[in-house]
């Protein structure tokens, strides 16, 4: 990943790990390879990242776990957005879409 990447990351996991739990439950492997897949590989999440912004989600009581067998027979921690993630979800997608047009404003400037 390139530092630029990683920059974004910094920035956002959250917001990304929500988005991809607002669709389904699912286990921390799969929260990272949909992010990747969602933003067409741009996007790689590490692994000393993504578990790490899950606990913290945990704690936070923005999303819940659960232990459950995959598909191919193994035990997995399955996370999935609690009402509180949903409404906190919200509030970032908001705040990031007023950062991102705030950037682009600027971006676009010509004197």
């Amino acid at each position: 990943m390139t530092r630029q990447k990683e920059d974004l990351l910094k920035g956002t996991l959250d917001l990304l790990i929500l988005k991809t739990l607002d669709l389904e439950p699912m286990h921390g492997w799969g929260i990272g390879e949909r992010i990747k897949v969602f933003s067409g590989n741009t996007l790689t999440v590490p692994t000393g990242s993504l578990y790490p912004a899950l606990q913290r989600l945990l704690r936070k009581g923005l999303i819940a776990a659960e232990w459950r067998t995959t598909d191919t027979n193994r035990r997995a921690r399955y996370y999935k957005l609690t009402r509180a993630g949903r409404k906190q979800l919200r509030e970032e997608q908001q705040s990031w879409a007023r950062a991102s047009l705030a950037v682009n404003q600027v971006l676009e400037a010509s004197l």
